[in-house]
């Protein structure tokens, strides 16, 4: 076993009072943080803040570890959306997606009790209650049952329980590092609310994941587990065990561009065959959650957290990205009215303003969808967007609430998407499944 491995917990504090402890004794090590940042500015002006946010970064992230939940997850989705956070953050917080210090034995044993009424000796042929993946919700463990290699992934104890309280301890912090409004931050984390709720709900995970799994059977190079209802519960899943590479590892073994382009177009299918056909979609794009098989197909692992999109919100957006429709300002600032990005009482140059800054937007994240092919390997791409998605995150008039809440996950998606494309480099056909769209708006 190599030294990084993660150290076995033996115990994760759930009440209430042990976790706002935990929250509270953090925020003294980050105000401590501060006191020295600013001691040393003194002796050194120039100093900036990246060893703050390197001392704050790692205190935040090893009590997040320990406490697991939502307060990880919260952690892992800031590292996705890299504009809002410094580097630091994102770095650290991206442990999150693979390597949270994984259970010890006795812990996983009770889970299986409680749920069960028996232990996992009793339920599988074989059961290795060392785990071989832990992340922020659950980890996973190997099982045989009557010769089959099955996958076993089992929550964390509390972590369902505890979403509304924690994320209550993280909104302080989350407010620090983000400059959010208090009212867009409200709407942040109401979202993420509904969302975690689900995910921790592994009953709902394993239905959804069946049904995901039969609707996007048709669909070359994916592959899905079988799930088993039977030997899952509220808190434990079930499922065949894909044999595969996670996507940083597969990419290690210096993969032909023609597999790159073969998985990175199943990848491209996958998501959009959902966004324009199910209106619903796997939101949780993370490297983690995928396998490449040693057959070269991509893998799907994990239906937890699936957004659905009403056409309120759907219509108007896919329409400004697939369309001629920006083309027409009066259709566009309706379009931009009904997704609530411009406001009703923002004045004729707000409104001008905000039609300029979201068309630039909107045309720079539609620009895989404007051509049938596109090549996510290009550096200038991905420039220009987190150039611009750094410029806005500076401008005063960003700093209120804009755009209703399905934005959150939608564009979580499909930056996520785009992100496993680029570090891919894959080349992908983009017009396999199209958007449905309308030209007017009421």
């Amino acid at each position: 076993m190599s030294d990084n491995t993660p150290k076995e917990q033996n115990s994760i504090p759930t009440s209430k009072v042990q976790r706002s402890a935990k929250f509270v004794t953090t925020g003294i090590k980050i105000g401590g943080n501060y006191i020295k940042h600013y001691s040393k500015k003194l002796f050194n002006p120039e100093m900036d803040k990246s060893e703050l946010n390197e001392d704050n970064a790692s205190d935040i992230y090893e009590s997040l570890s320990e406490l697991k939940g939502s307060a990880l997850k919260v952690a892992q989705m800031l590292s996705m959306d890299k504009n809002l956070l410094p580097q630091a953050y994102t770095d650290k917080f991206s442990q999150s997606q693979y390597n949270a210090p994984p259970l010890s034995g006795p812990l996983i044993v009770q889970t299986f009790k409680k749920y069960f009424g028996k232990t996992p000796d009793k339920i599988y042929d074989k059961f290795n209650v060392r785990s071989s993946n832990a992340a922020s919700i659950g980890q996973v463990h190997q099982a045989e049952l009557d010769g089959k290699k099955l996958a076993v992934k089992i929550q964390y104890p509390g972590v369902g329980d505890s979403i509304s309280s924690d994320l209550k301890l993280v909104k302080p912090f989350a407010f620090r590092m983000l400059g959010m409004s208090e009212k867009e931050l409200d709407v942040y984390m109401k979202e993420v609310e509904e969302r975690l709720l689900e995910e921790t709900d592994y009953e709902l995970e394993v239905r959804r994941s069946i049904e995901f799994s039969n609707a996007c059977s048709g669909l070359d190079n994916v592959v899905f587990p079988k799930y088993y209802p039977e030997l899952s519960s509220k808190r434990i899943i079930t499922m065949d065990w894909l044999e595969g590479k996670h996507l940083r590892e597969f990419l290690q073994t210096n993969p032909s561009q023609e597999l790159r382009d073969l998985i990175g177009q199943a990848l491209w299918d996958f998501y959009n065959f959902q966004q324009h056909e199910l209106r619903a979609v796997h939101a949780d794009p993370h490297p983690g959650n995928f396998m490449i098989t040693p057959d070269g197909k991509l893998g799907v692992i994990d239906f937890g957290c699936i957004k659905e999109m009403p056409e309120d919100f759907y219509y108007p957006f896919f329409s400004l990205t697939s369309t001629g429709l920006m083309e027409n300002k009066k259709e566009t600032i309706k379009a931009f009215w009904q997704l609530e990005m411009i406001h009703p009482n923002d004045t004729p140059a707000q409104i001008e303003f905000y039609y300029n800054m979201y068309r630039q937007m909107i045309g720079l994240f539609a620009k895989p969808y404007i051509t049938d092919h596109f090549d996510f390997g290009q550096t200038e791409f991905f420039d220009e967007l987190y150039g611009f998605g750094e410029k806005v995150s500076k401008m005063p008039e960003f700093k209120q609430a804009r755009g209703v809440k399905h934005f959150i996950y939608v564009n979580r998606t499909n930056f996520g998407l785009y992100n496993i494309l680029h570090e891919l480099k894959a080349k992908v056909k983009t017009d396999t499944f199209k958007p449905h769209v309308v030209e007017m708006f009421a």
